[in-house]
């Protein structure tokens, strides 16, 4: 009888801590190896926020959370103490305007046939809408798929989290937060459904219509207007899915791709029109029309993509090349400043960049043509945290929130400064890890022989 007690005892010990551990659903084809991960961060610089500098600072981090934050803290028993004097911290950044992870866009087969016949409707089966480049009911995070070498190119210049969607149409569905973290999709997803996305752009839609920008934008006034009327469920139109899935993600934070001044002037107009503020994804030409720009009221989405030089140095070649363009290229690096300067809320973001390692160089660059500092490191952290609903888990350093973060060699925005290591969900990163401990140095030698 006592043997039957010891072993009922021992079969519940054994299932308490097997529930204790049971957190994933996914079989496991190996040895169990939970990793470890409470940390203390010791004796560095801590920059909580774009307006909060700790110096001397612990930041301490448990289970993929941050836990405690400030001076003087006790480092706690059983956490790994890291002594990070000379060191910098950051959150890592957020880029608010990304395709990462999500299928490429097949392009049209064929070029333009100027005597086929014309494609009316959409070619698309099912109870959808009649146009093949109003795509709402497109869901990103049921596409998604984590591609750790492009995860890594993004943690390489200081990126932890980043919006992504499927760039494809004229209304192209929800977008979805994740992190940059080398884990499966179901553990690095934040936020399934985190915004609505559109364009002027029909993408790879097959239909001939629209066939210019003005099409566009009667099909979006007009399907406004149809999913307002459709909000009845009118029995002439039975069940459309394309309708439906528009009148959902009107809720969300909408953000139009306009890529040009006057693109934004005419989103912003469709905007007004149907009662919805976008969130806007600029050109880089805003700069010539900022008052314009402000009276939007949207936040904006700025890249960084600067015009290559001209080829001026033939005059022959030179006699091609306008006044307008010439100013462009010296002009371009000036946008972002320009929208600080008029007080314009806006993120930046590595998109439409021919080479994403140029986003730091090109960032400084606006640094040096009058961006502050400051305004920088909001744009890339707390603004697009802020916008997308995620302030809570991500964008500032605090108790509660992702251990998203940046150990650095000094400040962020320094030419010199070196990127060692990024944290995400609590799980290190390597980047230049190599370098953190750095022995290299003048040392004296001091040898003990007999006196």
């Amino acid at each position: 009888m006592r043997r039957n007690r010891h072993f009922l005892l021992f079969c519940s010990v054994l299932l308490f801590s097997a529930m204790g551990y049971a957190q994933s659903t996914f079989p496991l084809n190996d040895v169990a190896d939970p990793k470890y991960s409470h940390y203390a961060f010791t004796n560095a610089t801590i920059v909580r926020d774009a307006n909060t500098t700790i110096t001397n600072g612990t930041l301490i981090i448990k289970d993929g959370k941050i836990t405690a934050i400030g001076q003087g803290l006790k480092v706690p028993a059983g956490a790994i103490e890291v002594n990070a004097k000379g060191k910098y911290i950051y959150p890592s950044f957020v880029d608010i305007y990304s395709d990462y992870g999500t299928p490429a866009p097949q392009p049209r087969q064929g070029g333009f046939d100027f005597f086929a016949r014309s494609q009316l409707t959409t070619n698309t089966k099912g109870a959808y809408g009649w146009n093949q480049a109003i795509r709402p009911e497109v869901e990103t995070y049921k596409v998604f798929a984590a591609d750790e070498a492009k995860a890594k190119s993004f943690r390489d210049l200081g990126f932890g989290t980043v919006l992504t969607h499927v760039k494809d149409g004229i209304a192209r569905g929800t977008g979805s937060v994740v992190t940059l973290a080398d884990e499966k999709e179901n553990m690095v997803i934040l936020k399934d459904r985190a915004s609505a996305h559109f364009s002027f752009s029909k993408g790879t839609s097959t239909q001939s219509y629209p066939g210019s920008i003005m099409g566009s934008i009667a099909l979006l006034r007009q399907t406004y207007m149809d999913a307002q009327w459709y909000k009845n469920k009118p029995t002439a139109e039975g069940v459309n899915i394309s309708l439906q899935a528009w009148n959902e993600i009107q809720n969300l934070p909408q953000i139009f791709e306009a890529n040009d001044k006057w693109n934004v002037l005419r989103a912003d107009r469709i905007g007004d029109e149907a009662g919805v503020q976008y969130i806007i994804k600029a050109g880089g030409n805003e700069y010539q029309r900022i008052d314009e720009m402000k009276g939007t009221k949207a936040t904006f989405i700025l890249s960084l993509n600067y015009p290559s030089a001209q080829d001026v140095e033939d005059p022959a070649d030179a006699r091609f090349v306008s006044l307008s363009d010439m100013k462009h290229w010296e002009m371009a690096p000036t946008n972002a400043a320009a929208f600080e300067k008029a007080g314009i809320p806006f993120c930046l973001t590595t998109s439409d960049l021919r080479d994403p390692k140029t986003f730091m160089t090109n960032l400084r660059t606006a640094i040096n043509y009058g961006l502050s500092e400051k305004a920088a490191l909001n744009a890339l952290t707390k603004t697009p945290a802020d916008v997308l609903g995620i302030g809570n888990s991500v964008g500032t350093l605090e108790t509660g929130k992702l251990a998203n973060f940046l150990v650095t060699s000094g400040p962020i925005f320094n030419a010199g400064t070196t990127i060692y290591q990024n944290w995400i969900q609590g799980k290190k990163h390597n980047v230049k890890d190599e370098t953190f401990n750095e022995m290299r140095g003048k040392y004296n030698v001091v040898l003990n022989t007999p006196s």
